[in-house]
């Protein structure tokens, strides 16, 4: 490896080495396929490669922005064009993408080089990564344990330094869910801060957003600004920041008003190492001067009855267009049994169910904002229990129904914040006794990323998370 000190900087360090000329973007991209060729075959993070795009990318010339000349990971639900996406799925292993997203786009304009696509489930569905087309994504704190998902992927590959930051994507979790579990930051923004065109407005009825997981919060901040705003097919556009986001980075946040819970939203009892983090960094906040209460939202509807009827049904579209194009019908030679189960749901749901459901996802959001009538963030558990084990969810088996209770237990909280659009962000601040990482998941009003920066960089001063590495690292 030409350059050993890589795992020393985050990504605005390493555009800055390429800014003073200490490092081309050559030698930074060649540093991350050795890395790549050395740890990915414990890891199963980086399901398709394209070395060679990334290389005339800098030799066409890259442009200047704030990640110049940094190695990058496209989680394989997005667009690059003339490079495949698989969705995780056996029926596109061989797909090329025939145009860029939006949001691929405004990643390659900050500057970064785009080497392959990290791995997801099956279209993102689950909190493990363990597609049947590309296999189980381990994480490097534990190889038996599961990374996360849905960017399970992204996250395994930042925690063992592969590189620094990396493309996420959350509608229910999956960018907080994976960073918990690999003990990195995921930050998922407000709805509509970040572009989901050309191809869609919004994904799974409002609930999805994409940005990054990363070692550090300037990383997500300054990543943030080179992502958001409205794009010309955006359907509604999220509050205009009041600064940019890197400069909240070192900010003071203030006498924060902090409510928290150390249970699950349904009463369920949670792992109690969990629930003792939770208690320890709400005194932890205190010891920082905030005002720290506990209190958690009271909900109208159950969360994951909607989210599971939002999701189908957006499933049974994805499975109807594929039966379209391929004019037969999809069998599990093409998709996974839980895809096919879950389209098979939403096809004996009628419009007045799908209906239901965002209404009900409306009351959620109301009750979770009025919630923040009088306090500026919330603290609550990103997971309930430690990382999966790997196979514990099998989206192959015939029996699926003990997934949704399992969920329930694992995740019971992330999929509020996605249903209301609000900010919310895992933050590595504790771990277990036998050295899993345990995320802690902050929430703040809608369109309000700027306290949540503050508070993350002032944690991160507190307690440092950047030089805790796990045993499959670089």
């Amino acid at each position: 490896m030409a350059f050993k000190d890589y795992s020393d900087y985050d990504g605005v360090g390493l555009a800055e080495l390429v800014r003073r000329k200490q490092v081309t973007p050559g030698e930074l991209l060649e540093e991350a396929i050795a890395r790549t060729d050395a740890l990915d075959p414990k890891l199963n993070a980086v399901v398709v490669r394209h070395d060679d795009d990334a290389r005339r990318q800098i030799d066409k010339g890259l442009p200047d922005g704030p990640f110049t000349g940094v190695p990058f990971l496209l989680k394989d639900l997005d667009l690059l064009a003339g490079t495949r996406t698989t969705f995780g799925a056996s029926l596109y292993k061989d797909f090329v993408a025939p145009h860029t997203g939006t949001l691929a786009g405004r990643f390659l304009a900050s500057g970064v080089t785009i080497f392959g696509k990290s791995a997801s489930p099956e279209f993102g569905l689950m909190p493990t990564t363990e597609s049947r087309l590309h296999g189980p994504t381990r994480n490097p704190w534990n190889l038996d344990h599961s990374s996360g998902g849905s960017s399970g992927g992204a996250a395994a590959a930042v925690a063992a330094r592969i590189l620094p930051v990396a493309h996420a994507s959350d509608g229910g979790g999956s960018i907080r869910i994976p960073a918990s579990a690999c003990g990195v930051l995921g930050l998922k923004p407000t709805r509509a801060r970040n572009p989901l065109g050309p191809d869609r407005g919004e994904g799974w009825g409002g609930f999805a957003c994409g940005h990054v997981v990363s070692i550090s919060v300037r990383d997500s901040a300054a990543m943030l600004d080179a992502l958001h705003g409205p794009e010309p097919s955006s359907p509604y556009v999220a509050p205009a920041p009041e600064r940019p986001f890197a400069q909240e980075v070192g900010r003071d946040p203030g006498r924060l008003r902090i409510a928290f819970t150390d249970a699950s939203t349904y009463g369920d009892a949670i792992d109690p190492e969990i629930a003792a983090a939770v208690r320890d960094t709400a005194k932890l906040l205190e010891g920082l001067g905030h005002h720290v209460e506990q209190r958690a939202p009271k909900l109208p509807a159950d969360p994951a009855e909607v989210i599971a009827t939002i999701v189908a049904c957006n499933t049974g579209l994805t499975v109807k267009l594929a039966e379209q194009a391929m004019g037969r019908a999809m069998t599990n030679r093409d998709f996974e049994t839980l895809t096919l189960a879950s389209a098979a749901n939403a096809g004996r749901a009628s419009g007045i169910d799908y209906c239901a459901a965002q209404l009900a996802a409306f009351q959620i959001s109301r009750a979770v904002s009025d919630f923040f009538t009088d306090i500026d963030v919330f603290l609550s558990p990103t997971l309930c229990l430690p990382p999966l084990r790997i196979g514990e969810i099998d989206t192959m088996a015939s029996d699926l129904s003990g997934i949704s209770p399992l969920l329930r237990r694992y995740i019971p909280g992330t999929s509020l914040f996605n249903m209301s659009g609000q900010p919310a962000m895992s933050v590595p601040l504790a771990g277990t006794a036998s050295g899993l990482p345990i995320g802690m998941m902050f929430a703040g009003r809608f369109g309000d990323e700027a306290t949540l920066l503050r508070l993350a960089s002032q944690l991160e001063q507190e307690r440092p998370w950047k030089n805790r590495r796990p045993p499959v690292c670089a």
